[in-house]
């Protein structure tokens, strides 16, 4: 009789670090806009820019969490189909 196993999966990411990066990235994108084009945008043009770059930057944040549920997934199947190829002597 085999005793059942669970497995902890880390969390490869802190979120809450990735916010952070995500706001200070969203400001110096800001910023260096404005210098590279010496400008300085009207509040409400920077706050909706601001608002766009971390709608987008998040976007991305989720397509690399689905991307790495994928990869854990193949993992998981890759090591099913390479233990059932060892044991059955293959």
């Amino acid at each position: 009789m085999s005793e059942e196993k669970t497995i902890t999966i880390k969390r490869s990411v802190d979120l809450n670090i990735v916010g952070d990066n995500i706001l200070d990235i969203a400001d110096f994108t800001v910023e260096k806009y404005e210098f590279r084009n010496d400008t300085t945008l009207a509040p409400e043009v920077r706050e909706a820019a601001i608002a766009a770059i971390r709608q987008a930057l998040w976007a991305r944040v989720e397509e690399l969490r689905l991307k790495r549920a994928q990869i854990l997934a193949g993992m998981f199947e890759l090591a099913d189909e390479t233990a059932k190829r060892v044991a059955e002597g293959g």
